[in-house]
């Protein structure tokens, strides 16, 4: 049978489906590929996240064939506009505020630093894998 997907949402029950059909167990498929059950659990929590070489592995695993068409254009789209276009309103400029001055001990003044604080990169260790 085929599905058609038309939007990402629609991936996660396929896959899930098709799991289901070949009586595969998360744990089984993750097996099969050489990952744990989490790493698997995850993607197919959220399959648009995964790369397309991983969903055509688990998909080459579920013995699925992907099968791409081109559909015709929906009656809603509009055709391209010939003639004249439309006067646009234009866009308006946005101009850079300065910063306030302030007096140093010489007497001389400068522009006031900013206090923001640099970012700090914040680590976690994950374990990778690599399928």
């Amino acid at each position: 049978m085929d599905y058609a997907i038309k939007t990402l949402s629609q991936l996660r029950p396929i896959l899930l489906g098709f799991r289901k059909s070949a009586g595969l167990t998360q744990a089984a498929v993750a097996k099969l590929l050489g990952i744990t059950q989490q790493s698997y659990a995850q993607l197919e929590a959220n399959p648009a996240s995964a790369s397309v070489e991983r969903l055509f592995k688990v998909m080459r695993l579920l013995n699925v064939e992907l099968s791409l068409s081109q559909t015709s254009p929906s009656p809603s789209s509009k055709p391209a506009q010939t003639g004249t276009p439309k006067r646009q309103r234009p866009v308006p400029t946005v101009k850079k505020a300065k910063l306030p001055s302030t007096a140093n001990r010489s007497g001389s003044t400068s522009k006031a630093s900013s206090s923001k604080q640099p970012l700090v990169a914040i680590t976690t260790k994950k374990k990778r894998e690599n399928w």
